[in-house]
C-alpha cells in the first residue's frame, strides 16, 4: 500500500463543550426544596447555587460518554510505549481488589486479613527480587526512588558518612536524577559504553570518596542488560557506595534474574509495569522499595509484624533508626492487593513465561523493523528496543512526524525522543500481552510509514488525519499554558474539544 492510500481523510470530531450547548431553560428540572438557596445567604462562604451549564440530563450524559471514546486504552488495542511497559490488566485482579474496598482501616479486626495478604505481597516480592526486606507504602515509581534514596542518606548518616555524589549512567530512566536532588543529593551523569552498557572502567573513573551511590537502571532504558552489573557492585561496595536499582523494568527479568543476587542494595518495582496493576493516569500507583540487610532498619514506618497470636499488626517500633511515614495509612492497598493476585495467578513459572514472553516479542519486532529504519545498538535487547529517525530524516521526516503517523493506523505512538543518547529515539515496547497479530499489524503500519517517508514525506507533516483532533503545535501549548475555561469568552472555531 502506498503512502497515499493509508488512509481516509475524516473531518475532525469536535464535541461541544457543556458550556457552549447549554442554552437557559435547557434543563426544566426543579430542585426540591433542601437545594433551595433562599437559606443559605449567611453561611460562609455561600455564593447560592453554582454557575453550571443549562443543560439536560441526556446531554450531559451523552456528552461525558462521547468524550470518553475518543480516549485510547490498553483495553482498545497496543500500546508500545517504551519504559512503560503497558500491559494489559487482568480483570479477575480487579474484581479481587474490590471485594476488599468497602473495608475500612479504623475497623482493627477488619484490617487484619488485609495486612495479611500485604505481608504475602512483600515476602513474594523479596523472593522475585533476591532481597532481604520490602515496604510497601510508596505510592509509585518516583515515590519509590524518593525513598530508596532517603533510605540511602538514613545509612550514610548512621555511619556518620557525609558522602552526598549518586552517579547516574546516561542510559537510566528520567526521573532517577530529581529523585536524589530532592532526597538532598547532588547528582553526575557517567556514560555509558558503546554497547550500550555501563562499563566497569568507566565507574571506576568517577569513584571517589563522595560517591554514596549508583542509581543503575537494569536492563537500561536501551532494553541491554546492564553486563557489568557484578563488576560494578563490587567496585561500589569496595569503595563503601551503595548499589540503588530502579526496578521499572523488572518486567523483562522476572522469574529470571533477581537483583539482589547481582549485589543491589536497594531498589523499587512498578507494580503497574509488571504486575498487572493499572497506571491509573495521576494515580493510585504503588512504587515498593526493597533493600538488603544492611538497610533495613532505616525502611518506612510502620512495619507490619505477626503477633505472638498469630494475627497481623501494625508497630511503628522498635526501628529508631526509620525515615518515618512517606504515605498516609498503608499505601494504595487496592493497588497492591491487584498485584498479589496477579503473582498468586501466574506462580513462578508464569512470571517467569511473562518475562520471556515479552522480551521475545520485543525481538521479533526489532528483527522485522530494522530492515526499514535505523537500529540504534546492535548489542542483544530484552524486553525493549530503540529505532531512530537518522534514515527518514534524510527525506525530512522525523520521529515526530512518523509518532503522529502511527495514529492514522489505530496506535499509540511509541515513547519518542527518549532515551537521550540517541537522536530522534523511537522506544518500542510490545510486552508479553500482545498476540502476534497484533505485532504484524503493527509491522504493517510502521513498513507503510517507512514508504511513505520515501514516496511521500509531506504526508507525514500533516498526520494525524483521521484522529478526533489533528497535528497540535507543540511548542506554542508549552509556552501558551491554558488550564481553564473562561465563561462568555469562547472564541469562533474553539467551540469544541
Amino acid at each position: 500500500m502506498s503512502g497515499s492510500e493509508y488512509v481516509t481523510r475524516f473531518p475532525e470530531v469536535r464535541e461541544p463543550l457543556l458550556n457552549v450547548k447549554g442554552a437557559p431553560g435547557k434543563n426544566k428540572r426543579v430542585l426540591p426544596a433542601p437545594f433551595d438557596t433562599a437559606g443559605t445567604a449567611d453561611l460562609p462562604g455561600t455564593r447560592g447555587l453554582p454557575d453550571l451549564p443549562d443543560v439536560s440530563e441526556v446531554e450531559t450524559v451523552r456528552h461525558f460518554t462521547r468524550l470518553s471514546r475518543l480516549n485510547y486504552g490498553i483495553d482498545h488495542g497496543m500500546y508500545p510505549l517504551g519504559s512503560c511497559t503497558m500491559k494489559y490488566n487482568p480483570k479477575i485482579t480487579e474484581e479481587i481488589a474490590a471485594r476488599l474496598a468497602p473495608v475500612h482501616p479504623a475497623d482493627t479486626a477488619a484490617m487484619e486479613p488485609v495486612l495479611e495478604r500485604l505481608a504475602q505481597l512483600q515476602d513474594h516480592l523479596v523472593e522475585i527480587c533476591g532481597m532481604d526486606a520490602c515496604s510497601l507504602w510508596p505510592a509509585a515509581g518516583a515515590h519509590g526512588e524518593l525513598t530508596g534514596m532517603m533510605v540511602i542518606s538514613r545509612a550514610l548518616k548512621s555511619r556518620g558518612d557525609k558522602r552526598r555524589t549518586v552517579l547516574i549512567p546516561d542510559t537510566a530512566h528520567g526521573t532517577n536524577p530529581a529523585s536524589c536532588t530532592i532526597a538532598g543529593f547532588a547528582t553526575k551523569a557517567i556514560p555509558s559504553g558503546e554497547k550500550g552498557y555501563l562499563e566497569a572502567s568507566t565507574l571506576r573513573q568517577h569513584l571517589d570518596q563522595d560517591t554514596a551511590a549508583l542509581m543503575i537502571t537494569n536492563p537500561n532504558t536501551l532494553g541491554i542488560f546492564e553486563q557489568e552489573i557484578h563488576a560494578i557492585a563490587e567496585l561500589l561496595h569496595e569503595n563503601g557506595s551503595y548499589l540503588y536499582m530502579d526496578g521499572a523494568n523488572l518486567n523483562a527479568i522476572m522469574g529470571v534474574a533477581r537483583p539482589g543476587d547481582m549485589g543491589v542494595d536497594c531498589m523499587h518495582v512498578n507494580l503497574h509495569k509488571t504486575f498487572g496493576t493499572p497506571h491509573g493516569g495521576g494515580g493510585p500507583g504503588s512504587g515498593p522499595v526493597l533493600v538488603g540487610k544492611e538497610l533495613e532498619p532505616f525502611l518506612p514506618s510502620p512495619r507490619i509484624f505477626r503477633d505472638d497470636s498469630g494475627a497481623y499488626a501494625l508497630e511503628e517500633e522498635p526501628y529508631p533508626e526509620s525515615i518515618g511515614k512517606v504515605h498516609s495509612c498503608l499505601g494504595n492497598v487496592s493497588v497492591c492487593i491487584r498485584a498479589l493476585a496477579y503473582i498468586l495467578s501466574l506462580g513462578p513459572q508464569g512470571l517467569r513465561e511473562a518475562a520471556t514472553t515479552a522480551s521475545l516479542n520485543a525481538l521479533y519486532l526489532k528483527n522485522r523493523l530494522k530492515k526499514f529504519f535505523d537500529l540504534a545498538y546492535e548489542t542483544p535487547t530484552l524486553h525493549e528496543f530503540v529505532l531512530s529517525d537518522a534514515l527518514q530524516k534524510e527525506g525530512g521526516v522525523t520521529t515526530l512526524d512518523m509518532a503522529k503517523t502511527l495514529m492514522d493506523f489505530g496506535f499509540h505512538p511509541p515513547t519518542v525522543y527518549f532515551p537521550l543518547v540517541v537522536a530522534g529515539a523511537l522506544m518500542i515496547e510490545p510486552t508479553e500481552t500482545e498476540p502476534l497479530e497484533e505485532l504484524d499489524r503493527f509491522v504493517r503500519a510502521m513498513e507503510n510509514i517507512a514508504a511513505m517517508s520515501r514516496e511521500e514525506p509531506e504526508k507525514t507533516h500533516e498526520s494525524p488525519l483521521a484522529a478526533p483532533v489533528s497535528r497540535v503545535d507543540e511548542v506554542w501549548a508549552a509556552r501558551n499554558l491554558i488550564l481553564t475555561w473562561p465563561d462568555g469568552r469562547i472564541q469562533p472555531g474553539e467551540e469544541g474539544i
